[in-house]
């Protein structure tokens, strides 16, 4: 079973540490919930859309 929490701070994020060895639930930390190059993708497409440069495909023709 996986839950994901994302704090807002490093003291949230101390807290939190602290009640789930308080309360014995094993959890791993992970310095950044997206890879950085997935990022810069989103970014990259997002700036495109803003400056107009997309490409318009008709929905008949959107699976070949």
């Amino acid at each position: 079973m996986t839950i994901t929490i994302n704090p807002k701070n490093k003291k949230e994020l101390a807290k939190i540490k602290t009640i789930l060895k308080a309360i014995e639930v094993d959890f791993i930390e992970s310095g950044e919930p997206y890879n950085k190059d997935f990022i810069k993708k989103i970014e990259k497409s997002r700036k495109e859309i803003s400056n107009g440069e997309t490409k318009k495909i008709a929905l008949k023709d959107l699976w070949k």
